[in-house]
């Protein structure tokens, strides 16, 4: 018997990393063609297996499939659709185990955060019961790096870099301007429920830069806040504030919320850094900039972390071999062994323990007042934004980035309406 494909897809926010994992996942495949016969990636994440757009890989040289540990984003496409449960739309289910059936798949790799931890282990249970077993795993990857039971997630450690990075840099900025002009400057940075991102703005004090950090973690204080900023600035002459989109107040509203929901029935963030930002002005008067990282810190290619990239590859890479030696309904995960010297292992978790389970900062990486990191914290952030992974660059001063073919197989089903 010829060995099953193999269907792998990106899924929700991408990263500066998660080509990597892909790469991981295919170049494994490659080196096991006896044992795992083509991968085909979904066009935009999961919809294009409900939508049988699948991508052959096969047509992609070796030397392509490298060059996507240097390139941002999702290679093959991301979407942000949760399917919801087998309960409420079983049909979607089906629909992927039918298109898994058509194409002879029998893995599913499933490359993102929480949802699609929950995704890949409802069609692990699924495949069971309709008599078509596919070896669901999924592939660790989020900036937010909110997963459970693994240290840390591909797409955290570039994030955390690109953010401490260009908020040291700025702040030099306001630094030298700070007589006359700008005194506090606020960015805005992703991370809805956890702070980790926000946290690794706090490592610009190592610098001696006056830093306050909003965590979702810590209820945001009106007075606490006005008086933390004018203390910084009385003291220093200015002030940098980071900020977390999922800033809020006791009561649980965002700082910054518009109303609407997003196509996972998240509360729609809006720009919570102009609205901290008036808050000084209104309070204190001083001159201010602010400015929302958005999409420039989860693409930032251009500054990786080397161990994020590393990571980012071998999780890829034991994702496949786990399934390889029978593995079902599972993620691999980073194990950290030490600190000093930062030494690392790869580890398993069952889905059903990782699966819209969300992992907050813990409190001992919180200052006291709420406004800063520990020591602790420092410990933990640190091994994860060393090493720099720079892309190759071309004759015009330009990244070398690649851009796959991305054909799509032909079609053996009826359509599907989403």
């Amino acid at each position: 018997m010829s060995p099953k494909n193999a269907f792998y897809a990106q899924s929700g926010g991408v990263t500066s990393v998660i080509n990597a994992s892909a790469c991981g996942v295919i170049e494994t495949c490659r080196e096991n063609a006896d044992k795992i016969g083509n991968v085909y990636a979904g066009q935009n994440g999961i919809i294009g297996a409900l939508t049988e757009e699948l991508i052959d890989t096969s047509i992609e040289s070796d030397a392509d499939i490298a060059a996507l540990k240097n390139t941002p984003s999702g290679a093959f496409g991301s979407c942000r659709f949760k399917l919801k449960s087998v309960e409420e739309n079983r049909r979607e289910y089906e629909r992927l185990i039918e298109v898994f059936k058509a194409h002879d798949i029998g893995f599913f790799f499933y490359n993102g955060g929480g949802d699609s931890a929950d995704t890949c282990f409802k069609v692990s249970q699924l495949s069971e019961t309709m008599g078509f077993p596919v070896q669901a795993i999924h592939i660790p990857k989020t900036v937010d790096n909110d997963l459970p039971i693994t240290d840390n997630c591909p797409g955290f450690g570039s994030v955390a870099k690109y953010v401490a990075v260009s908020a040291l840099e700025a702040s030099f900025d306001v630094k030298s301007m700070a007589k006359t002009s700008t005194k506090v400057f606020i960015l805005e940075v992703m991370g809805r429920h956890a702070g980790w991102i926000a946290a690794a703005g706090g490592l610009i004090e190592d610098y001696g830069i006056p830093v306050l950090l909003l965590l979702p973690e810590v209820d945001f204080d009106h007075d606490n806040f006005i008086a933390a900023v004018q203390s910084k600035v009385d003291r220093f002459g200015y002030c940098t504030v980071v900020v977390s989109e999922g800033a809020h107040n006791s009561d649980g509203s965002f700082l910054a919320e518009q109303g609407s929901r997003d196509a996972f029935g998240h509360a729609q963030l809006g720009g919570v850094a102009p609205v901290v930002a008036n808050m000084v002005k209104q309070a204190l008067g001083y001159k201010f900039h602010w400015a929302v990282a958005d999409y420039l810190q989860r693409s930032a290619r251009h500054i990786a972390s080397a161990c994020d990239l590393e990571q980012a590859y071998a999780l890829g890479q034991a994702g496949v071999e786990m399934a390889l030696a029978g593995n079902n309904a599972i993620m691999p995960t980073i194990d950290r062994i030490s600190n000093n010297p930062y030494r690392w292992e790869i580890g398993s978790a069952n889905l059903a323990e990782v699966a819209n389970v969300e992992k907050t900062m813990p409190l001992e990486f919180i200052s006291e007042d709420g406004f800063g990191i520990t020591d602790l914290c420092r410990e933990y952030l640190y091994p994860l934004i060393q090493g720099e992974a720079y892309p190759d660059y071309d004759e015009r001063g330009m990244p070398r980035y690649v851009v796959l073919k991305n054909e799509l197989v032909q079609k053996k089903l009826t359509q599907f309406e989403l």
